[in-house]
């Protein structure tokens, strides 16, 4: 693929050919693509990442139309990765898009082959598999940033970006730290993070997602299509917090920011 490539007119403006050739060429991984990977992947694609794989095990769900950007009422129980995957070619038909239905856990690590990508990129909830890939992929030759926390938040003044030990107000980095000092182990290297110190308190009561028009795992199953069920994290949640749309989506384009202004300025 070519820096002449005219998607990318206005971008090739500001940095020059030969940077958006080395944009071109990076390799990158993005594990979770809801409210914030989701934004970082279309970000990525239209900045002209080329090479991106996004890893996420779940189907739409009716609740994630609120913030996730493939989600919409026409695509409640597809595949997150296959819909996205989709939108991305749509926007760039030669990028090379992998797309993989999985969960990232210490006991499918290494068939991600962090070690060939040159930006990795965290945007998953679960707490166990964000420290493995934390601790993971800062033993690996490419760039970490990862997103913490992004519930119960309305301000987007308050984003920010920080090294991991120096995140502060983030209930979420604060755990992560804990279980790392707990376990006395600890990341190879520094990596930067997307934050917010903002913690609001849930107003609503908690719901389900719906009658008939939730195609949300437990609900394909009740209708009798066990088939297309892969996996959903609702359940397995201790709590869920309210989010909004423009607080995930300016997480996701943080992430993305970093990746391309780590690009500019190493140019």
């Amino acid at each position: 693929m070519s820096a002449q490539n005219p998607i990318f007119n206005r971008l090739n403006l500001l940095l020059g050919e030969e940077t958006m050739e080395r944009v071109m060429n990076k390799r990158v991984i993005i594990f979770g693509v809801g409210g914030v990977g989701s934004w970082c992947a279309e970000s990525l694609v239209r900045s002209g990442i080329s090479h991106l794989t996004i890893v996420d095990s779940d189907r739409v769900c009716i609740t994630n139309v609120n913030r996730q950007l493939q989600a919409t009422t026409k695509t409640v129980g597809l595949v997150k990765v296959e819909v996205l995957k989709e939108r991305l070619l749509e926007i760039n038909p030669q990028a090379e898009i992998n797309a993989m239905q999985e969960i990232y856990s210490e006991e499918n690590a290494d068939m991600f082959q962090l070690e060939s990508y040159d930006y990795i990129i965290d945007a998953i909830d679960s707490l166990k598999d964000k420290i493995h890939l934390i601790l993971h992929a800062t033993e690996c030759p490419g760039k970490l940033f990862s997103a913490m926390g992004a519930a119960l938040k309305m301000d987007p003044t308050k984003i920010q970006v920080a090294e991991f030990w120096e995140v502060i107000g983030c209930p979420l980095a604060s755990m992560i730290r804990k279980r790392l000092r707990k376990a006395k182990t600890f990341p190879k290297k520094k990596f930067l993070c997307v934050f917010s110190p903002e913690v609001l308190p849930n107003k609503g009561a908690a719901s389900t997602c719906g009658t008939s028009a939730c195609m949300c795992p437990k609900a394909i199953i009740a209708a009798g299509n066990p088939d297309l069920v892969n996996h959903e994290w609702c359940s397995s949640k201790a709590q869920i917090n309210g989010t909004s749309a423009h607080i995930t989506a300016i997480f996701g384009f943080m992430l993305a920011g970093l990746v391309m202004n780590d690009l500019y300025a190493n140019g």
